[in-house]
């Protein structure tokens, strides 16, 4: 599925340009859930906006790739009708699109990119009420402008319907768990966990180990100045809960 060598990247004009990802190696297979944890600064948000294509960002050495393919060459949308979705921290408001036009419109760009027809307007109602239903989101909320207005965890439910709605290959949850509460923690990993498929993979970048209680990991990696430094089952996530980072760090030193 996502297979990334020694990556690294800079964020920053040319002759300010700091280096945050530092020869980074990981791989993900399909069918797997993996946990991305590690202090601020270490590298996570910088290593997701990498890998879906955010402006800013320059690869400077290194590769990753989903099934096989160069995703650093292709430009952002393209990656986005391969596969790839990213969930972020804080989700932007688009004023004046309303949800279900933004979604199908992005639906319908992804299938065109891949020779696909265009899904018709009673299976999209068909499949957005479905869903709706099961994120607990009010029909309301879809005709509304995109996060306008929202709360957070409404907003976090609104990404995850549009992930449901997308249904792509390889998910990338940054901090996915950021501002909820439990009833909306929980509504969320459910929609996550309903994706879960022997040929789609999950990427969950988190400080926190209670969103790992709800979404359980195969692999638990330690991210720390833009290497892995550590990687486990899930129960790394419960020592680093207990006792932090330092102990990690240090026997990486």
């Amino acid at each position: 599925m996502l297979k990334i060598e020694n990556l690294t990247a800079t964020v920053g004009e040319a002759e300010e340009a700091k280096q945050i990802i530092n020869r980074l190696t990981l791989e993900v297979p399909a069918g797997e859930v993996h946990a991305i944890m590690g202090p601020n600064g270490a590298g996570k948000s910088t290593l997701s906006y990498v890998l879906t294509g955010r402006s800013g960002y320059e690869v400077t050495g290194g590769s990753a790739t989903l099934n096989g393919d160069d995703i650093l060459e292709m430009e952002p949308e393209e990656r986005a009708a391969k596969g790839m979705f990213l969930s972020f921290q804080y989700p932007v408001e688009i004023p004046g699109v309303p949800v279900m036009t933004f979604v199908r419109t992005a639906m319908n760009s992804q299938r065109k990119l891949r020779g696909e027809e265009e899904i018709s307007a009673p299976d999209f109602i068909k499949k957005s009420r479905e869903i709706a239903k099961q994120l607990k989101l009010d029909a309301e909320m879809l005709k509304r402008p995109v996060n306008v207005g929202f709360s957070g965890g409404e907003k976090k439910r609104l990404e995850i319907y549009q992930m449901m709605m997308l249904e792509p290959n390889f998910l990338i949850l940054d901090e996915t768990d950021s501002g909820l509460d439990i009833d909306a923690l929980k509504i969320v990993a459910d929609g996550v966990n309903a994706l879960r498929s022997p040929d789609r993979a999950v990427m969950v970048i988190t400080h926190y180990q209670r969103l790992l209680d709800y979404i359980v990991p195969d692999t638990v990696h330690v991210l720390y100045r833009g290497q892995v430094i550590k990687s486990g089952d899930k129960d790394l996530a419960l020592e680093l809960e207990k006792n932090g980072y330092t102990g990690v760090i240090d026997a990486a030193a």
